[in-house]
């Protein structure tokens, strides 16, 4: 997945549609304790939907290497 580097960027880029039949989605990982928090975006083609499920499994187990708890993954997605 990308990383958003630029905090202050607009949402613009993530709404642009470019014909394509693809889902976009927007993954944001937090610490319950506020500590971290991390964006990142990318664009799964329709046809393969199993890649999009592969790429969440990732963030399924991480930790918080300050506190140890574990991270918060919310999505958000454009079909």
């Amino acid at each position: 997945m990308e990383t958003e580097l630029n905090n202050n960027a607009t949402d613009s880029s993530f709404i642009d549609s470019e014909g394509e039949d693809v889902i976009k989605v927007r993954a944001i990982i937090s610490c319950p304790s506020g500590d971290y928090k991390k964006k990142f975006k990318n664009k799964f083609p329709r046809k393969d939907l199993e890649l999009m499920v592969v790429a969440f499994k990732i963030f399924d187990f991480m930790t918080c290497s300050k506190c140890g708890e574990l991270l918060n993954l919310n999505l958000e997605f454009e079909i």
